[in-house]
């Protein structure tokens, strides 16, 4: 892909795929002692950052987590911008990855992040519906 919107493009999406992950996995990683979410919006929460596993124990985590799924909405229109614009090279692959982690991103906003939490996973006929839709025909 050419420099410029390549660079572009791995910002964003990249940004969006690191932070669908993060909202995906808070509770794999509070098991390991780690907590990826941003430290502002904790505390704009009013959650005690003690330890991981008390922080993502609080109901009010769900707040936090809709904050930065604002955010990695805005990294994926953002990558969808540069993609809208159809730079030279390929971009089949990029586009097929945000797809799949968008909808993972939808489908986890809709159970939500207060506790107990349930992690998502694509269906295989999903996942064959995205491939369809981006991979071929997108």
């Amino acid at each position: 892909m050419e420099e410029g919107p390549g660079d572009a493009l791995a910002h964003h999406l990249g940004r969006a795929l690191q932070l669908t992950n993060i909202l995906r996995d808070i509770d794999e990683d509070a098991g390991i002692g780690r907590l990826y979410l941003p430290r502002e919006y904790i505390e704009l929460a009013g959650i005690p950052i003690t330890d991981p596993k008390s922080a993502i124990a609080d109901p009010r985590i769900d707040k936090v987590c809709k904050l930065v799924a604002r955010d990695a909405h805005q990294f994926y229109a953002d990558a969808a911008r540069v993609l809208a614009g159809r730079p030279r090279g390929r971009i089949g692959t990029p586009r097929l990855m945000g797809a799949v982690y968008e909808e993972i991103l939808r489908q986890t906003e809709a159970v939500g992040w207060a506790p107990p939490r349930i992690r998502v996973s694509l269906s295989k006929a999903k996942l064959l519906a995205i491939v369809l839709r981006h991979g071929l025909f997108g």
